[in-house]
């Protein structure tokens, strides 16, 4: 047997607790080699470099 609500909960204030679930934008840096955007602690798809280092070799 589970707990049954002593009172309905409207839609409204149900949907209140769900506000803040909304997705946020990627951040976005510069990437020191190239300076192309890039995410933060990611290979750079641009030049292939991390930490000014070159990971992947480009063609």
């Amino acid at each position: 047997m589970s707990i049954c609500p002593k009172n309905k909960t409207s839609k409204a204030r149900r949907d209140k607790r769900r506000a803040n679930w909304k997705m946020s934008a990627p951040n976005l840096v510069r990437c020191s080699k190239c300076g192309e955007l890039m995410m933060p602690h990611r290979v750079c798809k641009a030049c292939g470099s991390y930490n000014k280092r070159e990971i992947i070799a480009q063609d």
